[in-house]
């Protein structure tokens, strides 16, 4: 069986939000749950059969900061998603207002960008032109 990244887990400030930018990257994606049990902090999964982006609130009680600074601060700089239609999803994302991340050079075997979400994260949207 081949290795490969089943989920990633991400505390944000607002899941709806989250939600809302991934399926305009990725309109199959679905929730695939979606729970904040009695007492505790609100908790979801998007995603497809094989992959998935477990998204929660942050803990109860906890003093959460804002997202830290790509490429500055520890933590995850950006999460790259490979999409077949590059043009068609980046015209999505700015007819909603995402804002663009940092600038990026051609490349002739790739077309990527990177947006951020409205919680200060980043997602790279990659679309490669070659199968090497």
């Amino acid at each position: 069986m081949a290795t490969f990244l089943e989920h990633a887990n991400i505390t944000v400030p607002d899941i709806d939000a989250v939600i809302t930018f991934l399926q305009i990257v990725e309109p199959d994606f679905n929730v695939r749950h979606d729970e904040t049990p009695e007492g505790d902090y609100r908790w979801a999964h998007i995603g497809s059969d094989q992959f998935s982006i477990a998204l929660q609130q942050p803990h109860l009680g906890s003093n959460a900061q804002s997202a830290h600074c790509p490429y500055q601060d520890y933590g995850i700089n950006d999460l790259a998603w490979v999409v077949e239609d590059f043009n068609a999803v980046t015209k999505r994302l700015e007819e909603k207002g995402y804002q663009r991340g940092i600038p990026v050079e051609p490349h002739p075997h790739r077309k990527r960008v990177y947006y951020f979400d409205t919680g200060g994260f980043e997602w790279e949207i990659v679309e490669y032109l070659s199968d090497t």
